[in-house]
């Protein structure tokens, strides 16, 4: 069954602006990709502008992640650090994985040229980031807040970083397999959370 009009203009819209970016995709190029005759206006019956189409492909996502479970579900009952650190690792990349478009998008548009997408980029990171430091603080109850915070950013610019270099840049040749990623991201968050001691401070 095809898809309706609308949904075809975004999925499409959102495919192009993560491959070429927002200001190098054109409404001609987007009717094309969505079977419409290019150049035919087609476009605005269904959106306003290309930001207008733009707002909606974030809307989207971000419903879609509205939708996930609460990340205190995944460890009932675990209760073993490592475990629940690879559970954790796994679920973020998830995550992650399910926002590609929108993280290349982000990637590909100059800052401040939609405050939508700046802001939807920084819930995103901002989002993963506070649940991490959120678990942390359980396992970690010797780290400071601002301690908290930081491991938690490592943790999470980690693991985008490792889908950048494959998603973004197109290394999936030379990206390290995921299980070994996780295995090494874990080692080095749980010997964090297990030193007590910590980075000195000034």
């Amino acid at each position: 069954m095809t898809a309706p009009t609308r949904e075809r203009l975004l999925t499409e819209a959102m495919r192009l602006f993560s491959d070429r970016g927002f200001e190098a995709t054109s409404v001609s190029q987007i009717e094309a990709a969505a079977g419409l005759a290019a150049g035919s206006g087609a476009l605005y019956r269904h959106f306003k502008s290309k930001d207008a189409l733009l707002a909606a492909g974030i809307d989207r996502q971000l419903d879609r992640r509205a939708a996930m479970h609460d990340i205190r579900a995944l460890f009932a009952g675990i209760g073993d650090l490592h475990a629940e650190l690879t559970v954790l690792g796994r679920y973020l990349l998830t995550v992650i994985d399910q926002e590609t478009e929108l993280l290349q998008i982000a990637a590909r548009t100059p800052a401040g040229l939609s405050a939508r997408l700046d802001g939807a980029y920084a819930a995103l990171v901002d989002g993963l980031t506070a649940e991490l430091a959120g678990w942390i603080e359980t396992w970690g109850p010797q780290l400071t807040r601002r301690e908290r915070s930081t491991v938690a950013a490592l943790g999470v610019n980690a693991l985008l970083g490792a889908r950048f270099a494959t998603n973004l840049f197109r290394r999936a040749d030379a990206a390290v397999p995921d299980d070994d990623y996780l295995a090494e991201w874990t080692t080095l968050l749980a010997a964090r959370l297990q030193n007590r001691s910590g980075p000195a401070r000034p």
